[in-house]
């Protein structure tokens, strides 16, 4: 069967699930913001034990990542994100999701070809376009700054 793009768009968009976005904008705000009072509350507790600020937020950012690849371990992550959407995406947790879920995929490949040359596949773009602005954002910078 040859289809035209255009063809194939319109039958795609037929078959394609309409999106509930009455209820899946909401619960994506909705865990997205308690995903971010999470990380508060961790700040003020860590903070409250007397560690400075700068200390408690990388600590903070430190506990979100290891809370999210242990419940992406025990599938648990996926679970809250088939409910929440893109709620879960939030930067730091969403990102420990996108590496621990292949490296636990590819797993049974081996840890050289299976874990390691798969772990970051979805995060790895993040990295290379992120680490690319950064440099991109330091040297305007620098140029605006210069006398």
């Amino acid at each position: 069967m040859k289809l035209t793009e255009n063809e194939y768009g319109v039958l795609a968009k037929r078959r394609s699930p309409n999106t509930k976005m009455y209820k899946t904008v909401p619960a994506a705000f909705a865990v997205g913001g308690i995903i971010c009072c999470i990380g508060q509350l961790l700040t003020n507790i860590y903070r409250s034990v007397g560690i400075a600020e700068t200390t408690a937020g990388t600590l903070t950012s430190v506990t979100l990542v290891f809370l999210s690849a242990v419940l992406t371990g025990f599938g648990l992550y996926d679970k809250i994100a088939k409910h929440a959407g893109a709620g879960t995406l939030v930067p730091i947790t969403g990102f420990a999701n996108a590496v621990v879920s292949p490296a636990l995929e590819f797993k049974t490949e081996g840890y050289v070809l299976g874990v390691g040359a798969k772990i970051f596949i979805i995060a790895g773009p993040v990295i290379v376009y992120g680490l690319a602005a950064s440099a991109v954002y330091g040297v305007i910078l620098f140029i605006i700054q210069t006398p």
